[in-house]
C-alpha cells in the first residue's frame, strides 16, 4: 500500500511538472475569423506586424523630423514642459497667471484630449475626474478666454502625422508641400517658415498662441537651465533657452505618446488571448466590409488625407465662442481652395472610451453613435452642400450585430488603460498640472 501510495504522488508530480510547462499560448489554436483577419491585415500591409506601434523608447524606430531627432533628453525635457503650468507667464488677466499648460486641453486622462467639447486653458477652472468638471471662471469674459474653436485632436500616436490640427495647418514638409501661399506672415501659421513638421510647428506655435512663455529669463530663473543644456548641448547658448528649442522638446516628447499597450497591439505582437472573438469579428469588419482602414490606416490608425463628412461644427450651451468661417471650411479655410472646403484630417481612434464627445464639432457623445452616422452615411450639417461630401461617405450596410462588434472593436481593442506613464510625478516647478487654479488643485488633490 505504502508503495502504491508513493507511485502516485510521483505520477501527480510528474503531471503538475509538465502541466506548468504548459502555457495557454501553446494550447493555442487560431479561429477562423482570427485567420481571416491575419489574412487580411496580410493582403492590406503585407504583415500584421505592419500597424505595430513601437515602443515608447526605441527612438530609431519611432517616426521624427529629420531637423529635430528624438534623445532621451529632449523628451524628458517635453515631457515636463508640455505638463509646466509655470510656463502660463502672459496671461490675458492676472489671475490667470501659471494655471494652464499644454496638457489643459490634451491630458493622459482624456486620452490626450480635452475631457470637454471645448478646450479652455487659460480662463477655465475645475478639473473633476477626467478633465470633465473644467468651466469658464466667472472673473473672465468669453473675448479673454483660451478657447479653441474646435475639439481638441489627441496627441496620441501623432507621431504618424506630417501635418496638425483638424485642417492641417502646421507643417511644412510633405501634406502641406505647395501650401506656402497660406504661411501668412504676423499670424501662428508663419511658423511653417522654420521648416519644420507639423508637431514641432505646432508645438513652438502653441506656446506663444496659448499665452504660455519660454525664453532665456524663464530659464535661467527655474530649475530648468540644466534640463535645456542636456537636451541641447551643441546649441549655442544664445539660442538654446527660446521658445524654438522648448518646441523642438515638446514635439519630441508627443512623439513617444503611443498607445502601444492596447489589446490590439498585444495580439499584433503574439498574444493571441488579447482580444475576445467577438473583439477580433469587429476588427475584421475595421478592415475590410466597414471600410474603416481606407481612411484610418497604418500604426496609428490615422490618415493624412482630408474628407468632407458632414458633421456639425461646435455648437450648443457648453460652447462659449463663435465658430468663424474659416474653421467651418476646415482644410479649405487654410488652403483657401474651394475643393478644400469642409474637409477635415482623419484622426486617430485609440483611447477613444476617455472622452465623451466625437467628430471635429463634438457633435457625437458615444463611438456607436459615430459608427451608426457612417453606416447611415446622411450627413447632418446642412451647411455643408451634398456635392462637397466625400465619396467614402456611402452606407455601408452593417446590421445590428455588426455595428455593435465594431463598436466593440474600437472601444476595447484600441484601449491603452496605461497612458498614466506618459506623464510626470512632479514639475520642476513644483507646481499642480496640468491646471494650477485653486478649484482644479482641490479635484486633483494637489497642493
Amino acid at each position: 500500500m505504502k508503495h502504491t501510495c508513493f507511485l502516485k504522488v510521483i505520477v501527480l508530480g510528474v503531471f503538475f511538472t509538465l502541466s506548468s510547462c504548459v502555457t495557454d499560448q501553446d494550447d493555442y489554436v487560431n479561429t477562423p475569423v482570427e485567420s481571416n483577419l491575419e489574412k487580411r491585415l496580410a493582403e492590406l500591409y503585407g504583415s500584421k506586424s505592419a500597424l505595430i506601434l513601437p515602443a515608447s523608447n526605441d527612438f530609431s524606430k519611432i517616426p521624427s523630423d529629420a531637423n529635430n531627432p528624438i534623445t532621451q533628453a529632449k523628451v524628458e525635457l517635453g515631457k515636463f514642459l508640455f505638463h509646466e503650468t509655470a510656463l502660463g507667464e502672459n496671461p490675458k488677466l492676472e489671475q490667470g497667471r501659471d494655471t494652464y499648460s499644454c496638457a489643459s486641453c490634451h491630458h493622459a486622462d482624456a486620452g490626450f484630449q480635452s475631457g470637454i467639447i471645448q478646450g479652455i486653458g487659460e480662463g477655465g477652472i475645475g478639473f473633476g475626474i477626467k478633465g470633465e468638471g473644467r468651466i469658464k471662471s466667472t472673473e473672465y469674459r468669453e473675448e479673454d478666454l483660451d478657447m479653441q474653436p474646435i475639439r481638441s485632436p489627441s496627441i496620441l500616436n501623432t507621431a504618424y502625422q506630417d501635418v496638425m490640427l483638424w485642417n492641417g495647418q502646421f507643417g511644412a514638409v510633405g501634406t502641406n508641400a505647395g501650401t506656402e501661399a497660406s504661411w501668412k506672415a504676423g499670424t501662428p501659421i508663419e511658423n511653417n517658415t522654420l521648416g519644420f513638421e507639423g508637431l514641432e510647428t505646432q508645438a513652438i506655435a502653441g506656446i506663444e498662441v496659448h499665452r504660455m512663455v519660454c525664453d532665456p529669463d524663464f530659464v535661467a530663473s527655474s530649475p530648468y537651465k540644466d534640463l535645456f543644456d542636456n537636451a541641447f548641448p551643441n546649441t549655442p547658448i544664445e539660442d538654446r533657452y527660446t521658445r524654438i528649442k522648448a518646441g523642438l522638446a515638446i514635439a519630441a516628447y508627443e512623439r513617444t505618446v503611443l498607445s502601444n499597450q492596447a489589446p490590439f497591439q498585444d495580439w499584433l505582437k503574439g498574444d493571441y488571448t488579447a482580444m475576445a472573438e467577438e473583439e477580433i469579428e469587429g476588427a475584421m469588419l475595421f478592415f475590410d466590409k466597414g471600410q474603416c482602414y481606407s481612411c484610418h490606416s497604418g500604426p496609428g490608425l490615422n490618415g493624412m488625407e482630408f474628407h468632407a463628412l458632414g458633421m456639425n461644427d461646435l455648437a450648443g450651451p457648453n460652447v462659449l465662442t463663435v465658430v468663424n468661417d474659416a474653421t467651418k471650411r476646415g482644410r479649405g479655410g487654410f488652403t483657401g481652395k474651394s475643393e478644400d472646403d469642409y474637409k477635415f484630417k482623419t484622426p486617430q481612434l485609440y483611447n477613444l472610451n476617455d472622452v465623451n464627445f466625437f467628430g471635429h464639432g463634438g457633435s457625437f457623445t458615444s463611438v456607436e453613435a459615430i459608427v451608426r452616422y457612417k453606416n447611415k452615411a446622411r450627413h447632418e450639417n446642412n451647411g455643408v452642400p451634398s456635392d462637397k461630401l466625400s465619396p467614402k461617405f456611402e452606407p455601408l450596410n452593417l446590421d445590428e450585430a455588426e455595428i455593435h462588434a465594431l463598436t466593440l472593436f474600437i472601444e476595447k481593442s484600441l484601449y491603452d488603460p496605461y497612458l498614466s506613464r506618459y506623464k510626470p510625478e512632479r514639475l520642476p516647478s513644483g507646481f499642480c498640472f496640468p491646471n494650477a487654479d485653486s478649484q482644479s488643485s482641490l479635484d486633483m488633490g494637489c497642493n
